[in-house]
């Protein structure tokens, strides 16, 4: 199946976010208190995954992602903690939500069940459908970095809430 054309996603709106952060930072100060990082990012490598993949965040059935331990690496960025915060932004950068991790753990391509696939709310929700668009997806990733993906390689594997705005925080 030949990949179909990807916009890169647009930056994030550095002012937007911190808007939209100050404002969960007020109607929750102590959450906040507690554990202050956070991150402005987007899912996916294009546009079209972005708002794909946010869309199913809005609509509520994906409350887990993944994300190769070497992406982290290769951005400069820490691995998120428990209680960490990122602002998920669309493909053309705008700030949407404020995500909570939940559970995070390491793990590779073959320790993923069921269960976390279908958390993660993709494709038919099948375990045979996450790996084969995980696979598909980090293979490119990794090739765009000029390195080899392999199913060895390890993952973070994150569950989150959404806990802001309020029109679509989780209960």
């Amino acid at each position: 199946m030949a990949e179909q054309h990807r916009t890169p996603p647009g930056a994030p709106d550095v002012a937007a976010a911190a808007a939209l952060w100050e404002a969960y930072a007020a109607a929750f100060p102590g959450v906040v208190a507690a554990c202050p990082d956070h991150t402005v990012e987007h899912f996916g490598d294009s546009e079209e995954l972005a708002d794909e993949l946010l869309d199913l965040v809005l609509a509520g059935g994906k409350r887990a992602t993944s994300a190769l331990v070497a992406d982290f690496l290769a951005e400069g960025e820490p691995l998120p903690r428990v209680g960490s915060h990122w602002i998920a932004c669309d493909g053309r950068g705008r700030p949407r939500l404020v995500l909570r991790s939940t559970e995070l753990r390491i793990g590779t391509f073959g320790g993923v069940d069921a269960t976390y696939a279908a958390q993660e709310g993709e494709g038919d929700l099948s375990l045979e459908s996450w790996r084969r668009e995980h696979r598909r997806y980090w293979t490119r990733t990794c090739a765009a970095r000029g390195e080899p993906w392999s199913e060895d390689q390890e993952i973070v594997l994150e569950r989150f809430a959404v806990v802001w705005p309020p029109e679509h925080a989780d209960p």
